[in-house]
Parts: structure tokens; sequence; C-alpha cells
């Protein structure tokens, strides 16, 4: 497959989806920062506290990188399109630390997994970068995970945590974008992505089965999510083990308490 390193040899098409991709990813970073910084106030401890202000640096860290590789390839500052993205498609705001964990949990995931895609990509830069964000965000969504299985096994958030989880899960499915696009097999071929956005779809599905199985959650229908999604992805929850759920451990650093 060949590979680019500068704009010299790509043609029109290729150099528009990298701009596009590189917007994209600006954008989300730069969501996840905000909705974690709006969410630092429902932190129960110091020592979340702790996590959080470090996760927002790390989303920022993530924004910084995407912006110097877009203004290294266009010599453009890609802030304001972020911000005005973020302005017109804004997240859903959280309003307890329960939901806080589950955006965690499953926005990031979905990240996690859309990411994955590109770390082979066609486009050097990219796949440098790319490669970094995967490492660290990996951390998050494994902790969020471990964080809803606890919190909902104490039985407190038997009221919220099936509509939470829906929400959710919607932001973590439209990280893929729209499956079986023209769009899709054009990435696929130049090789900037490895699959069609349904089969990155069932990946995350079935990454996140053992946590919903121990939660006791139920998969929405596609029609209460309101997203173009293949006819053929699995949501049975029959062979899954709820004991898979939530054995990430994080660093001990992250958590340790203030002296």
């Amino acid at each position: 497959m060949r590979t680019y390193t500068d704009r010299a040899h790509m043609d029109e098409r290729y150099e528009r989806t990298i701009v596009q991709l590189m917007e994209s990813q600006a954008y989300r970073e730069l969501a996840a920062a905000h909705l974690f910084g709006h969410g630092l106030q429902f932190a129960p401890e110091l020592r979340w506290i702790k996590f959080m202000t470090w996760h927002i640096r790390e989303e920022v860290e993530h924004f910084e990188a995407v912006a110097r590789m877009y203004r290294s390839f266009t010599g453009n500052d890609v802030t304001p399109v972020a911000m005005a993205r973020l302005e017109g498609h804004p997240l859903d705001r959280i309003d307890t630390w329960f939901e806080l964990v589950m955006a965690q949990f499953l926005f990031d995931r979905g990240g996690f997994w859309q990411l994955k895609e590109y770390e082979q990509c066609s486009f050097l830069p990219y796949r440098e970068v790319i490669g970094k964000v995967i490492d660290e965000e990996a951390g998050h969504q494994g902790l969020g995970e471990r964080m809803v299985v606890e919190l909902v096994q104490t039985g407190r958030y038997d009221d919220r945590k099936q509509r939470d989880f829906v929400k959710w899960l919607r932001h973590g499915l439209l990280s893929f974008g729209r499956p079986d696009t023209e769009g899709n097999r054009y990435a696929i071929g130049v090789g900037i992505k490895k699959r069609d956005s349904g089969a990155v779809m069932q990946e995350y599905l079935n990454d996140i089965k053992p946590a919903v199985k121990a939660c006791d959650l139920v998969f929405p229908t596609p029609a209460e999510l309101a997203l173009d999604m293949p006819a053929f992805l699995d949501w049975s929850l029959d062979d899954v083990q709820a004991a898979d759920a939530g054995r990430w451990q994080p660093p001990a650093r992250l958590l340790a308490d203030s002296a």
C-alpha cells in the first residue's frame, strides 16, 4: 500500500479526506476535554479530582498533537474549526458522577475502537499521532468500565442506569460514522482505514457486552438509537460472561490518595 508523508504526491481527494480526518479528530479531542471539564464538579473524592484533571490535561494534549499535525499539513489553525463544530454539535451534558463514569466508559471506548482503524493509516504522520493516542486512551475507558460495574453493583443507580447507558452508547456508536458508504470504501481502498464502520460497530459492541451483562442493562433497538447501522449487527448476550467485565486495573499513581 502506498504511503504518504506530505501533500506533494497526494491527489485532491486523498488530501481532502486527510484534512477531514484531522478536523474530526480535533473535534473529538476537544469535545472530550469539555465533557470531562464540565464533569469535574461531580468528582466525589480527591483521588477522582486528581484523576479527572489528569484526564482533561491528556485530552488537551491529544488535541494539541492533532493541531500541530494540521498546521504542518495545511498551514492553518484547527482550533476555530473544532470550536465551530463543537458549538454546532455539542456533546450532551452530564449531571452526576455516575453519568460521567458511564460517559467515560462508552464515549472513550468508542473513540478507542475508532482510532484503532487508523493505526496503519497510509498517511504516516497521522499513524504516528494516533498510535500514541490509542495507548493513552486505553486506560480511560478501561477504568470507566470498572467504575460503572462497581457503582451499578451498589444498587443506588437502578433508576437511571439504563437511561444513561442508552444516551452514551449512542455517542459511542456515533464515533464510527455511517456504515457502507462510498467514502468508507474509498478510505479502505487507499489505506487510510482498515474496515467499514459497520464492522467496527460490532467490535465495539462485543467489547462492551460483558459490562452490559454485569450491569443488567438492555441494548436499545436501532430505532431507539436513531442511527444508521447495518442489519447484521449481533446484539445478543447469550454467550457473554459477566465476570469478564471490569478487569482493568488503573496505575496506582493515578488513584493514590493525596498524602
